[in-house]
């Protein structure tokens, strides 16, 4: 009990230090001025945003668990949702995510093998969205890197996503076997046990697809729907605020930062997320205000769905699950 709550405590006391810098740095004499004119009805709209994200990224996980051959209830459905974004807050690099995600799959009866290739397909299918999506935001706003040529990165972005396809279609072949073993031999002993367990998830999650690619497919949309219902947070808040929308660009740039914080070192990508919003989202907003919209948008996004994810996880696993990570 006292490790978790030291974890808890520490990782508290870092969200609110970030903010305090975050608005320390931007705040200046028009803020409250301009917050006085914040429309609240947008919060309700931002509510209601985050609950269809919710819903769709739970009704992914259950077709996913049908393709695997088992029911989830969408309450358990939604159980492993909220609990990734708690121990995801948690742990660096959002590694314990996909941990919790694996326990609540089991609790709901699904075996660790198939919870754990279930949990590795919802992550690909996120990443893979947010790449596709890429060409198109990096079209259509130039400025998101100004000093790369536009048309070399929506190239490489092409590349990349057929570079991945060609790779699970690699994998699901006997060429994938033949090549492990021959780079598995390369490394020592003690890692070999390792890189075999994740190629063998990777092969997994490859026949998990391959079993029923409408259903994967229609998971993947689901996908979609989810994440940019939840990036459309940002411009509702904006909207809120009285800013001039570009829903295209802001979601573009909302898209291009998600992806970015997938490799953010920190626990929860804290003090990363705040930086790599502020210098995004700069030209929509003043100074003083887009610090302020950075730490409501990490509130409702982040800290909101993992206040709920730990209450579930401290409720079905106690403390154990939180120390044992």
């Amino acid at each position: 009990m006292e490790i978790s709550r030291k974890r808890i405590a520490a990782f508290v006391a870092l969200i609110v230090a970030v903010s305090a810098v975050v608005l320390y740095w931007t705040v200046d004499v028009d803020t409250l001025r301009q917050l006085a004119d914040f429309h609240p009805a947008s919060l309700l709209g931002v509510v209601l945003l985050i609950a269809t994200g919710m819903y769709f990224d739970a009704r992914r996980l259950q077709r996913l668990s049908a393709v695997a051959g088992r029911n989830v209830q969408l309450r358990a459905a939604l159980r492993v949702v909220f609990g990734n974004y708690f121990m995801a807050l948690l742990t660096p690099g959002a590694s314990g995510g996909a941990v919790i995600q694996v326990l609540f799959l089991k609790k709901a009866g699904v075996p660790t093998g198939s919870a754990t290739v279930i949990v590795l397909v919802r992550t690909i299918l996120s990443i893979f969205f947010l790449i596709v999506c890429l060409p198109l935001v990096f079209y259509h706003d130039p400025r998101i890197l100004p000093w790369f040529d536009r048309e070399a990165i929506v190239r490489g972005a092409v590349l990349f996503a057929g570079l991945v396809a060609a790779a699970m279609a690699i994998l699901r072949t006997r060429l994938a076997d033949r090549l492990a073993v021959v780079v598995l031999k390369r490394f020592p002993v003690r890692w070999r046990f390792r890189l075999m367990k994740i190629y063998r998830d990777m092969r997994g999650a490859l026949g998990l697809i391959a079993a029923s690619p409408a259903a994967v497919g229609l998971a993947f949309l689901e996908s979609g729907v989810s994440l940019l219902f939840l990036y459309a947070i940002v411009p509702m808040l904006f909207a809120g605020l009285g800013a001039e929308l570009n829903w295209l660009q802001i979601m573009g740039r909302m898209i291009f930062l998600n992806l970015l914080l997938y490799f953010a070192p920190t626990p929860g990508g804290a003090g990363v997320a705040e930086g790599l919003f502020i210098s995004s989202f700069k030209p929509f907003l003043s100074l003083g205000t887009v610090g302020v919209a950075a730490v409501a948008w990490r509130f409702f996004a982040e800290y909101l769905p993992a206040a709920i994810g730990g209450y579930f996880t401290l409720k079905v696993f106690g403390t154990r699950a939180v120390n044992k990570e």
